[in-house]
């Protein structure tokens, strides 16, 4: 792919991130958990590492989290989305690069380290350890939400990949 070409393919999956940020904000669904999200927008980073190189996923990633912040948020959502974010990546980044995983599992374990990430932050900006208990039912939530998103990403891959 030319160097414009993928610029550009890029800036269409950046947009399409952020139209899916935009999107979860009017879900007016409530999960029982709160805080809960199904996490829509990391499925554009996850066929992102499957589709170009794990340095243009981040990018995407950081740039969609601060534009998504500054757009349908505020500070203190940019600053848990960037925890939950930046765990989720690296430890996605890590087992796709170690164990080569399928789509679905990958996203499981991303939504499960961003429920993780999210929690240290909120752990350590309100000075309260015993939030920690929260963990098993982020824990599960991220493993419901990650099968959806999971399900939805290798779908829409496989659909990407046949258009080549």
């Amino acid at each position: 792919m030319k160097k414009s070409s993928r610029i550009a393919s890029l800036g269409v999956f950046l947009a399409l991130s952020l139209i899916l940020s935009y999107v979860e904000t009017l879900i007016p669904i409530n999960f029982g958990v709160p805080g809960m999200k199904l996490g829509l927008a990391n499925m554009v980073v996850v066929i992102l590492l499957y589709l170009f190189t794990p340095g243009e996923a981040f990018l995407i990633s950081i740039l969609r989290i601060l534009l998504s912040g500054l757009l349908f948020g505020n500070g203190m959502s940019i600053i848990y989305s960037l925890a939950g974010g930046l765990l989720s990546f690296f430890v996605m980044l890590l087992f796709f690069k170690l164990k080569k995983i399928k789509m679905i599992p990958l996203s499981v374990i991303g939504a499960v380290s961003h429920n993780t990430g999210q929690l240290i932050a909120a752990a350590i900006l309100v000075t309260n350890y015993n939030i920690v208990f929260y963990l098993p039912v982020l824990i599960v939530s991220g493993i419901v939400t990650g099968l959806i998103t999971g399900t939805l990403s290798a779908a829409i891959h496989s659909r990407l990949v046949k258009l080549k």
